[in-house]
């Protein structure tokens, strides 16, 4: 396939339903290259070379549209270079932007969605280890919020959405990229899901909610968790109770929480493990689904399975359901949340200021510990964790106005949140720094 440079880092901008109210949407909107939560993962750090792989919904200068877009931020030199474009979507539409794998050589795969069955997808695979300069497409079919885990020693079991009468949960397991199993259906309750997942090791937890019929009880609703540590052999509850696939009863074993017996929704963020791979699941409850203060309380939770049940607890709030950040667990103990919680310049509209939230005692007390963004002319939005994430880039996101087309720059902080870049939005040079911003 044939590749091309960009000349800078420009993030597609995306909307979803206008209203006719101040927000102007009705669920989300704005500065869209790290989206959706679904979209999982969308950087990559390699030890091997230092390396910050990364990828993101791009666009042209004077056109949006997206363009899947794969890049790396160097550790040693601090540096980025001309972006790749790997191919032009012919849409606007955010739910086509790519995510990426490394393999245990070092090569690159690209995951680039389609939204529903409308376009086709594709999988992309550098013909170098640790490069971005040349790809070969090896796969061209049907997927929707693509979440692969290349697991050592096995290969990639592939997590993704079907579109089925619903969003439908399956996987698919390859040992080299290029064959693939037929997709086995994970689960098909009612409308179907939305889901996040992780891997630790063998270990591989999806986290998910499911659409419920309209009438009675909310669209998204319920929390949900299973894992598999045979490469998709078999898949288990929390507690280690062998699953049967698909899941089809709200009410069935691998069910974390009843929300639907709250009328609450659900609308899930993370997933990560501790260090005995218990999984900790990050997500939001709301009234309702539609944007503004008619549905707050907006609140985050943790739920931490204990090895005998599920603790869940209340960490923050913030002000819109699809606010994202992800739920770093550290060596020390420490929980550390990276997310657009604070009141941003469009209130209640898609993201805001983004804030880090610590927890020392495994998510009963949260305490915020810095403002990493204030005083922004847009609302930051969708920050991403990355896999292996280097303590220099530990969360990247991109902003934009959600009330109104707008340009869109992508951002990357370290750990503690002071240092915070901006990727160069327009290059002179082959190989550039990112500009340090003070934000606060």
């Amino acid at each position: 396939m044939q590749v091309t440079r960009d000349d800078g880092y420009r993030g597609i901008w995306w909307w979803d339903t206008p209203s006719e109210d101040e927000y102007k949407f009705v669920y989300y909107s704005g500065g869209f290259g790290t989206y959706t939560a679904k979209h999982i993962p969308m950087a990559f750090y390699a030890e091997a070379v230092d390396r910050t792989f990364f990828c993101y919904g791009g666009t042209f200068k004077d056109k949006n549209q997206i363009l899947a877009m794969v890049s790396y931020y160097d550790h040693k030199t601090g540096t980025v270079p001309l972006p790749t474009v790997l191919m032009d979507k012919g849409t606007a539409d955010a739910h086509d932007n790519p995510v990426l794998m490394l393999d245990d050589e070092g090569f690159v795969w690209v995951f680039v969605s389609a939204h529903g069955t409308v376009r086709p997808a594709y999988l992309c695979k550098s013909r170098e280890p640790y490069s971005i300069e040349a790809f070969d497409l090896v796969l061209e079919r049907n997927f929707s919020y693509p979440q692969p885990w290349h697991i050592p020693g096995k290969g990639f079991l592939f997590l993704q959405t079907l579109y089925h009468g619903g969003r439908f949960l399956f996987f698919s397991t390859s040992s080299d990229g290029i064959s693939w199993t037929k997709p086995r259906q994970l689960s098909g309750m009612a409308h179907g899901h939305y889901q996040v997942s992780w891997f630790s090791g063998e270990k591989v937890g999806t986290a998910f909610n499911y659409h419920a019929e309209k009438k009675p009880g909310p669209p998204r609703t319920n929390l949900y968790y299973m894992e598999t540590g045979d490469f998709g052999t078999s898949w288990q509850n929390a507690s280690g109770a062998d699953l049967e696939l698909p899941l089809s009863q709200p009410e069935g074993e691998a069910l974390v929480f009843d929300y639907a017996s709250l009328d609450l929704q659900v609308f899930v963020k993370d997933v990560n493990f501790d260090a005995d791979e218990n999984p900790i699941l990050l997500y939001l409850t709301s009234t309702g689904m539609e944007t503004g203060p008619q549905n707050d309380p907006r609140i985050w939770h943790t739920a931490r399975w204990t090895g005998a049940e599920w603790e869940i607890r209340e960490a923050f709030r913030s002000d819109n359901n699809y606010d994202k950040g992800g739920i770093h667990i550290e060596k020390d103990g420490t929980w550390r949340v990276i997310a657009p919680t604070e009141t941003g310049p469009q209130l209640y509209n898609t993201g805001g200021e983004v804030a880090v939230w610590t927890s020392a005692d495994q998510g009963g007390n949260w305490r915020k510990v810095r403002d990493v963004t204030r005083n922004s002319k847009y609302n930051h939005t969708y920050v991403r964790r990355p896999v292996n994430a280097h303590p220099d880039f530990y969360a990247f996101w991109a902003d934009g106005n959600p009330r109104e087309e707008s340009e869109s720059r992508l951002y990357f902080c370290d750990r503690s949140g002071e240092r915070v870049h901006r990727l160069p939005y327009l290059m002179q040079e082959d190989v550039e720094r990112p500009e340090r911003v003070s934000l606060g």
